[in-house]
């Protein structure tokens, strides 16, 4: 759905003329009102962990709104927050950042956005590996700049292949953006894979990475998680390097994201934050300083919770005639192809013709709401979200196991 001028005579932006609210938001506005109305739906489609924010970074926010720490900060972050983050990188990721060099905003989305509506002019292209979080195209194209996707298929693990990525750069490419882990897939990179993709960049010096690190702290398997710039410090001085507290901490509604790149460009970002939200909560900054300095035990705790609850939904997928899904790195994402379930019918009648007919099949008619891969650019696919409870991830296999085999 676009938006488009009513009969008032109100006439929407350009910009925003091709453009909708995400598919996710629908889809979990739906299953909330199925759910308002009494139907035992289980939400597998937002991308929110159930855990609780640690207990010691609500005790900071409260301290710090009992002290009077509820007025405008500088724009981009606090000094101290700006050193919690600092110390984060130099720590966890063996990235040095001077105060100048690193950014906070609402949000690692907020980030994201204001890079590209610093660094973006018409015609300028940004390099997504497809599947990719529905919101970065979106972006893009707000910022006035042109989406370019390069298909990262099942047999590659859902990996950005770098004779792949030589073929999309063009002298008009500003951006390679790579997620990993990543969501949607939940596939990630070792150094060893991240290394030819790099190698692509060091022949293109035009080109910048953005790397959106977000869910760093949710590998599986003993796999290390490995940054780019941190791999190779060659393409530091132009990688832009994102994170937040949002995924790892379960801080979701703190609304905290940070970067790390070059100060020319953590300069610009503060040009363009400037004119829209200012700085992040000042409460907010406050309880990242705590998640990013305090215990972070909790970090691998949550992490074998989540390695737990994908074998769970993997290994019961993989089980149900007519789906394939592979067993995911990170993040807390399955993305398993119904492709054999296109063409079945449902009782009514109704076929199933597409990945969203299906994930529409599942909420209407098994109470489950996943997310069709027709939303983040590679169908017959749809992504499950295992960031809830055991106890629901074992009733929700079960009911889409039923529910393929009612099909015929």
């Amino acid at each position: 759905m676009t938006v488009q001028a009513p009969a008032t005579g109100f006439r929407p932006a350009q910009r925003i003329s091709a453009i909708g609210v995400s598919e996710i938001l629908k889809i979990g506005a739906v299953a909330q009102r199925l759910k308002r109305e009494g139907r035992p739906v289980i939400v597998l489609g937002a991308g929110e962990p159930d855990f609780d924010t640690p207990d010691h970074a609500k005790d900071a926010a409260e301290r710090a709104i009992r002290a009077g720490q509820t007025k405008y900060t500088i724009l981009d972050g606090t000094p101290e927050l700006k050193a919690a983050i600092a110390d984060k990188f130099r720590r966890e990721n063996d990235l040095v950042y001077a105060a100048d060099e690193i950014t906070a905003g609402a949000g690692a989305k907020q980030v994201i956005h204001n890079a590209f509506m610093a660094t973006l002019s018409p015609g300028d292209e940004v390099i997504l590996a497809a599947p990719y979080w529905t919101s970065y195209a979106d972006m893009v194209r707000i910022a006035d700049g042109t989406p370019v996707d390069v298909l990262c298929r099942d047999h590659n693990g859902f990996r950005l292949d770098a004779a792949d990525l030589e073929r999309a750069i063009t002298p008009r490419t500003r951006w390679l953006l790579l997620n990993s882990p990543s969501n949607p897939t939940g596939a990630a990179y070792s150094a060893a894979q991240l290394r030819p993709i790099l190698d692509v960049l060091k022949r293109h010096p035009h080109v910048w990475l953005m790397a959106d690190d977000i869910y760093e702290h949710l590998t599986y398997d003993g796999l290390p998680f490995v940054t780019a710039a941190a791999l190779e410090p060659s393409l530091k001085s132009r990688t832009l390097t994102v994170n937040g507290i949002s995924k790892a901490y379960a801080m979701t509604g703190w609304r905290v994201g940070y970067g790390g790149g070059p100060r020319e460009l953590i300069a610009a970002i503060a040009v363009v934050q400037s004119q829209s939200t200012t700085n992040p909560s000042s409460v907010s900054q406050a309880a990242a300083i705590a998640a990013l300095t305090g215990p972070q035990g909790i970090l691998v705790e949550r992490r074998a919770a989540f390695q737990r609850r994908r074998d769970i939904v993997v290994d019961a997928l993989n089980a149900i005639d007519g789906i394939v899904c592979r067993r995911p790195e990170g993040a807390f994402y399955t993305y398993a192809s119904c492709a054999g379930l296109i063409g079945r019918r449902a009782p009514d009648g109704a076929v199933i013709d597409s990945d969203s007919a299906f994930c529409r099949y599942l909420l209407e008619r098994h109470d489950v709401a996943v997310v069709p891969g027709s939303c983040f650019g590679l169908a017959p696919y749809f992504r499950l979200s295992y960031a809830t409870s055991e106890q629901n991830l074992r009733e929700a296999v079960k009911r889409i196991a039923r529910a393929c085999r009612e099909l015929s």
